[in-house]
């Protein structure tokens, strides 16, 4: 029987240049894949670009309400593919609860392995809804590690907007656009930035 799986890091881990290696893995060997992402996710558009420089087109971009599971059916159909091996998703976070179900369904009900790539938490630490259902329901979920740094392993995402370091607003900004980025950063690193950042606005 097929697994749901879930691969999560902090950013810079390698998630999406992970995604699109086990895509050629697949590929290479004549096994047909498909790709998933939420379209939330407007960096790249229609396309997954990991930050090591490889790039691959998207086969579904899942709005928040496409049925998942219908959606990889029509994919079959329409591609002709018997079978279907291996369904990999980016930008797992992203995706709703009833959503991250469907893919527990491709697993269960249609024998087609999942393997979900993702974020745990956001820049405030609180855990996205669809990586919420992934740790309930993967039968497998392994850490992406990253650095900090510092050197120590980096465990958590920090937003900054034109440099500086913010830790209110709302959950989703796509990494590069309104003079958005983050860090990876460790417990320690964290906490430090936090602070400073709680000493600025009482002043």
């Amino acid at each position: 029987m097929a697994k749901l799986h879930f691969k999560y890091g902090a950013m810079n881990s390698g998630k999406s240049t992970a995604l699109i290696n086990t895509a050629y893995n697949y590929s290479e060997r004549g096994l047909a894949v498909a790709i998933i992402k939420p379209e939330i996710d407007t960096k790249g558009e229609n396309t997954i670009v990991a930050r090591a420089g490889l790039s691959r087109e998207v086969d579904i971009l899942a709005s928040r309400e496409m049925d998942i599971r219908e959606e990889v059916g029509l994919y079959i159909a329409r591609r002709a593919l018997d079978p279907l091996h291996c369904v990999l998703v980016d930008e797992s976070q992203f995706l709703e609860p009833e959503q991250v179900d469907q893919l527990f369904e491709v697993a269960k009900l249609d024998d087609i392995s999942v393997i979900a790539y993702g974020l745990r938490t956001d820049f405030r630490t609180k855990l996205f809804r669809g990586s919420m259902r992934l740790l309930e329901l993967a039968d497998n979920i392994e850490k992406l590690p990253t650095m900090c740094r510092c050197g120590s392993q980096a465990e958590f995402n920090c937003r900054s907007i034109n440099g500086s370091f913010v830790f209110d607003g709302q959950q989703v900004a796509i990494d590069g656009e309104d003079e958005t980025s983050y860090d990876s950063l460790c417990g320690v690193c964290y906490t430090d930035e936090r602070e400073k950042a709680e000493k600025i606005q009482q002043h």
